[in-house]
């Protein structure tokens, strides 16, 4: 399959050629690089931290297959782990599997990046998601697998809700908030009865499109951002009186260590992948000893009287195109995200790449409330300049000066859509 010259991708300046490569077959299934004795898989620390013994048996499964096969894993966090892979790209020793959050995915693909998969060679992939089968396709061609996905949901502390009076859970944005006023008013102000944090695009957004809005809308082929629209100022205000009213903590954070920090015992709620609460719960995060049993996931409803659509995201895996050892990736791949993979990231709060999985947790009460508030959900615009957008962290920008109050909602959500007509339409 022939290759297109590649140029930038990655950080700002930098250019990234990926050389034509050679033969027609699709790495899933075809014989390039199955004789490879060495594998590099980067993933990011969620793996490292919650379900390592998921990338060990994954490990087992091709070692096994191919004895004497070396695996090396390299972890990252989801703020700096696209600049690195941006770098490392503009060279000739790249990881044969890398992660990719599915909003992640467009520009790479646009730039041919990654190696073409052979889905039909993939555990479920007939019945993978849609949301996360459309960030893994382009122009026909599959690029990705899916791994998991997550939707949010609310996570309260049970002791604290019923210290302050509050012994069932809110079903209406009405009972939610008043019943966060009265956790807030016993607690104190150094106590954050909901913690938010302030740079967490993805529960900001969900305020905007349960209000109508949108980040971006697309006309004639061109997309524009929609942040300053009425709508979308109605939601990132309802936002803002959250962070006020109830966020006491540091206003600069983003949501990489919410968990951590609900651990410590700080806060009396987050709003969350459905993971987070009882992974704040486990006994190396508990630093208060009192969570076990205290931490209840629920449907988390919106201001507008519906439940609070939430981002169907989630992760893909992708083997870049300058890999010597796709094949060998493309097992690693189905072995980690295979039907065992899938019961495990279940098992861990997530949502399964498939839509047979999902339609049985529904009828799980440990699974309930995900797929339930799963049901109500949004996804980024699809425009191919997308994952500019991202890089440039438009959105956690303005949502870090809407809420240390540097700037009002109208003026950082203007200047937000001015940087996003920059670069959304842009392959």
């Amino acid at each position: 399959m022939k290759r297109k010259l590649i140029a930038a991708i990655g950080i700002a300046g930098m250019m990234v050629s990926i050389a034509a490569c050679g033969g027609d077959k699709d790495s899933g299934g075809s014989d390039n690089g199955s004789d490879a004795k060495e594998l590099t898989v980067w993933l990011t620390v969620d793996a490292q931290n919650n379900w390592p013994e998921l990338v060990k048996a994954a490990d087992a499964a091709v070692q096994k297959a191919h004895p004497g096969v070396k695996i090396t894993h390299e972890y990252y966090g989801w703020p700096d782990k696209n600049a690195k892979l941006d770098a490392v790209l503009a060279t000739d020793k790249v990881p044969d599997v890398v992660e990719m959050g599915n909003t992640e995915m467009l520009s790479y693909m646009v730039k041919g990046a990654f190696a073409s998969l052979d889905a039909s060679k993939f555990d479920n992939s007939s019945a993978w998601l849609d949301g996360l089968k459309d960030s893994v396709t382009y122009e026909g061609k599959t690029y990705g697998v899916p791994y998991y996905a997550g939707g949010r949901v609310a996570n309260w502390r049970k002791d604290v809700f019923a210290k302050a009076g509050v012994k069932s859970v809110p079903t209406t944005y009405a009972e939610l908030t008043a019943a966060l006023d009265k956790v807030q008013k016993k607690q104190g102000s150094k106590f954050s009865a909901w913690y938010q944090p302030t740079r967490d695009w993805y529960a900001a957004m969900s305020f905007v499109y349960d209000a109508g809005g949108s980040i971006a809308v697309e006309s004639g082929g061109q997309w524009k951002g929609n942040l300053s629209s009425a709508d979308s100022i109605k939601g990132l205000n309802e936002f803002k009186n959250v962070v006020d009213k109830y966020m006491h903590g540091d206003k600069t954070k983003d949501e990489s260590d919410r968990y951590i920090v609900y651990g410590q015992g700080k806060s009396g709620m987050i709003f969350a992948p459905a993971w987070e609460g009882a992974t704040a719960a486990a006994k190396e995060n508990d630093k208060t000893g009192k969570l076990a049993g205290n931490v209840e996931n629920f449907v988390m409803p919106g201001p507008s009287g519906k439940n609070l659509p939430v981002f169907l995201g989630g992760s893909d895996l992708a083997v870049p195109v300058k890999s010597d050892a796709q094949a060998l990736a493309a097992e690693w791949i189905n072995a980690f995200t295979g039907p065992s993979g899938q019961k495990g990231l279940i098992a861990k709060g997530n949502l399964p790449n498939n839509k047979t999985d999902l339609a049985t947790l529904k009828n799980d009460p440990a699974t309930a409330v995900p797929a339930t508030a799963a049901e109500s959900n949004w996804f980024v615009p699809m425009a191919p300049g997308w994952g500019q957008v991202e890089k440039a962290q438009v959105l956690q920008n303005m949502l870090q000066s809407i809420g240390t109050g540097k700037k009002s909602v109208e003026d950082a959500a203007k200047e937000a859509d001015a940087a996003i007509d920059k670069v959304i339409n842009t392959k």
